[in-house]
């Protein structure tokens, strides 16, 4: 009897278990299973008549029956049930378990969360661990951070550079120096803990002496050089961390100067990398000679050879008859038009230039040297010249982990002008250049140079010479600007031709090599 009973109990759970989503039957049978739940098989309750007189009709009963369970004999005693054999669940029931699946696969495609899928409070470094804080040079405006800039550089024996004169609102969170006012007049050379060579670099930075993204990194990989020549390790110590925390204040006094670039940010890692994988039982002139050959390894493979195999590839995209047009002075946009005039390709030249820097005279004035027929204009007459142009080969100072080239001001105008005419937009750049900031515009983090350069001066005389004194007066001088790469076709790399889209797989790529 006890068998059939079972039996019966079977047909009856797989009944329910059909016809679940009627809410009447879940209602009834809520009761009955949470007494079956904590009631012993033996002293469960009959079924109910209605159930016995349906149950044969509708199965027939198994050949074999299971053996009866006595009593005192706990659940477990029993063979192991089928999965049918399990009471059935209330529409709560799985509507709980549903819920906690559901939190577990969840739980599994986030970091930080439980195993179990239960939520849990993990802390916002752990959700965010590339959110990093704004660095000191885009935050001017917020006095606890030029105070706590002041304590850093006083530490370093560096003085604060002071803003000069009215800034546009906008950008009242960016530095904006003068030339008239260099870091160098409040140095007292003598007592000076920065090096000559650093002093020297950084008062050629904020002259303009040195500029361009390629001429001030390889300045700098020369001003280290010199620094590391020079280094002797104190007793007492390791050059592997004296050395590092000697080269601190010369960048700080650097950035002072003028803001670092990425180039020059990403060469600093590159020799601190470099400067931290010297093994303390390294001798002294061992190591120096070391770091030395990796500075001009780095010269070598990253900034020349990169430049020789760039050209390689942008001289398939000249043609003869081509009408290049060209912005300020790139010096890699040079290299590539020089060797491809070197293979015989017939193409002509359109300088586009602007002021205040006037850059592209410089450039004029190397390709004419190498009897490149050449046009110089200025970017007011842009939209004049474009119809004429078959292809744009722009340089950059920087190729933005998002995609967006930052380069010097002017030249989002430019491409989005081409991209009007249909007329491609080829951007040459070093991986070296390839930094992992985001940014979609060009107000967040910019460059604000001398204020004065825009005064325009004729016969000795200019109408804003006296600017400063009226308050409600401010010039912007900006240096660089973001283009978006939907008005870039291509970016020829020394890896290859890429779109801008690509930039995270080379700083993957860039990370694992390291």
């Amino acid at each position: 009897n006890e068998g059939k009973e079972l039996s019966k109990e079977e047909k009856q759970r797989l009944r329910k278990q059909k016809k679940q989503q009627k809410k009447q039957k879940e209602r009834k049978n809520e009761k009955s299973e949470t007494e079956k739940e904590k009631t012993p098989v033996s002293l469960l309750p009959p079924p109910r008549p209605v159930a016995t007189q349906k149950a044969p009709s509708a199965l027939p009963a198994p050949a074999s029956a299971p053996i009866p369970v006595p009593a005192s004999a706990p659940f477990h005693s029993s063979p192991a049930p089928s999965p049918a054999d399990k009471p059935a669940k209330s529409k709560a029931e799985l509507k709980a378990e549903r819920r906690a699946r559901q939190e577990t696969d969840r739980a599994a495609k986030q970091p930080g969360s439980s195993s179990s899928g239960i939520k849990t409070k993990v802390p916002l470094s752990e959700l965010n661990p590339v959110v990093k804080r704004l660095p000191e040079h885009v935050q001017v405006d917020d006095p606890a951070v030029v105070k706590r800039l002041a304590k850093k550089l006083e530490r370093q024996q560096i003085p604060l550079r002071s803003d000069y004169g009215y800034k546009v609102s906008l950008f009242s969170h960016l530095h904006q120096y003068s030339r008239k006012a260099p870091l160098t007049q409040q140095l007292s050379i003598p007592s000076t803990v920065i090096h000559p060579s650093i002093v020297r670099l950084g008062l050629q930075y904020s002259q303009g002496i040195v500029a361009g993204s390629n001429a001030r990194s390889v300045a700098l990989l020369h001003a280290f050089k010199q620094v590391i020549r020079d280094y002797t390790t104190p007793p007492n110590e390791e050059l592997s961390r004296d050395l590092v925390n000697k080269l601190k204040p010369y960048i700080s006094f650097l950035n002072q100067c003028r803001p670092l670039s990425a180039s020059m940010g990403n060469a600093i890692k590159y020799i601190k990398k470099e400067i931290s994988n010297i093994p303390s039982q390294c001798k002294e002139e061992e190591a120096k000679t070391k770091l030395l050959t990796c500075i001009d390894r780095y010269i070598e493979e990253k900034i020349v050879l990169a430049a020789k195999a760039i050209s390689k590839y942008a001289i398939e995209k000249i043609s003869d008859g081509d009408v290049i047009l060209v912005y300020g002075c790139s010096s890699l946009v040079n290299n590539i038009l020089c060797e491809a005039f070197e293979k015989s390709r017939k193409f002509r030249v359109i300088v586009v230039d602007s002021r205040p820097r006037l850059e592209g005279r410089e450039a004029l004035r190397r390709l004419v040297q190498r009897g490149i027929s050449c046009t110089y204009v200025l970017i007011s007459a842009l939209s004049y010249i474009l119809p004429e142009v078959s292809k744009v080969f722009l340089g950059a100072h920087a190729l933005l982990a998002n995609g967006y080239v930052m380069s010097r001001v002017g030249t989002s105008q430019i491409a989005l002008v081409a991209r009007t005419f249909n007329v491609p937009v080829l951007v040459c750049c070093e991986t070296y250049k390839f930094c992992e900031k985001v940014q979609t515009d060009s107000f967040v983090s910019n460059e604000l140079d001398d204020p004065d350069d825009l005064m325009v001066t004729r016969k000795g005389k200019t109408q804003l010479e006296n600017w400063q004194d009226v308050s409600s007066l401010g010039l912007l001088n900006l240096v660089y600007d973001v283009t978006p790469p939907d008005f870039v076709d291509l970016v020829i790399t020394d890896l290859g031709m890429i779109p801008c889209t690509s930039v995270p797989v080379v700083l993957r790529v860039k990370n694992l090599d390291q």
